[in-house]
């Protein structure tokens, strides 16, 4: 009898014989970080500021994220849509910084001071924009085991180290992520699409109701860096990035990734690319929290 799964199984590219490996498990990290993030609301840990939830803003975050993530799992929708979906579920963060007002259109940047964008730039224009391009170069970074889990688990935990008393917040999904960590980076699960945007929306969310925006800005230039090499190549050149495995190593001919720089005449295992970038990823991360200690 044909064995059938919970989750839908898509080949890996990266071993030998391509195995069939379940895919879409963001999901679990999306039921079990809003469940304890409602019983966070429920029993009132994290205070209510002027009528607005943190609680409940970040829970309403990783479900939109969730769902458009299944939504491009489902439909595979086309990158130029995908790219402008992350406006939709920027739209509880609009409302919590619009309806707190004051500190939060505030953004404290080392030796230059505090700037503050006013209300209507700071929650239309930079909160959009965040979130767009954090759901947006997280969800580009992926496709090697434990590339997609390993990198943001780290940022997560810098904006946890930072965050006072909010990062209550993220000790469930942290520990959720970790373990789906665990056996995406050992090739037995993937995410998804709905674990990568999901894991974008709760960053950038998280950024914002904590008031940490530059620390994630910086912690996440990798994924700029990586962004910016896929789309210029593309639009100037027509092409895309793609990686060789000859069963045991990638290896590429060109630079058009983050990935295939490494790769560029290299060859490398799958773990080793994904340990030089989650280095890099610990890197901006490290800086981040450095730059945060400095007097704004």
């Amino acid at each position: 009898m044909k064995e059938k799964s919970l989750f839908p199984k898509v080949p890996d590219q990266h071993k030998p014989n391509k195995p069939l490996i379940p895919n879409g498990l963001g999901v679990i990290y999306v039921l079990v970080s809003v469940v304890y993030i409602f019983l966070i609301y429920s029993f009132d840990i994290v205070r209510v500021s002027n009528g607005v939830s943190p609680s409940l803003t970040l829970a309403v975050s990783i479900l939109f994220g969730g769902f458009l993530g299944l939504l491009d799992d489902w439909i595979d929708l086309k990158w130029r849509l995908k790219a402008f979906l992350p406006l939709i579920a920027a739209i509880p963060l609009v409302s919590f910084a619009y309806i707190s007002g004051g500190a939060r259109t505030m953004i404290a940047l080392p030796f230059l001071g505090t700037v503050d964008f006013g209300i209507p730039f700071y929650c239309f224009v930079i909160i959009p924009i965040l979130v767009t391009i954090i759901t947006n170069t997280v969800n580009m970074l992926g496709g090697l085991n434990g590339l997609e889990t390993v990198c943001p688990a780290i940022i997560m935990m810098g904006l946890m180290t930072v965050s006072g008393s909010n990062a209550i917040l993220l000790i469930c999904p942290m520990i959720t992520w970790l373990t789906l960590a665990f056996f995406n980076f050992r090739g037995k699960i993937f995410v998804g699409n709905s674990g990568s945007f999901a894991i974008g929306m709760t960053l950038a969310a998280f950024a914002v109701i904590s008031d940490r925006k530059f620390d994630l800005t910086i912690s996440i230039l990798p994924y700029v860096f990586n962004s910016s090499l896929i789309l210029l190549t593309f639009f100037f050149y027509k092409k895309k990035a793609n990686v060789s495995f000859d069963g045991e190593k990638l290896a590429s001919d060109h630079r058009r990734s983050l990935i295939t720089l490494i790769t560029y005449h290299r060859p490398l295992t799958e773990r080793q690319v994904v340990t030089i970038i989650s280095f890099f990823v610990a890197a901006s991360t490290a800086v981040a929290l450095l730059l945060s200690q400095l007097p704004s």
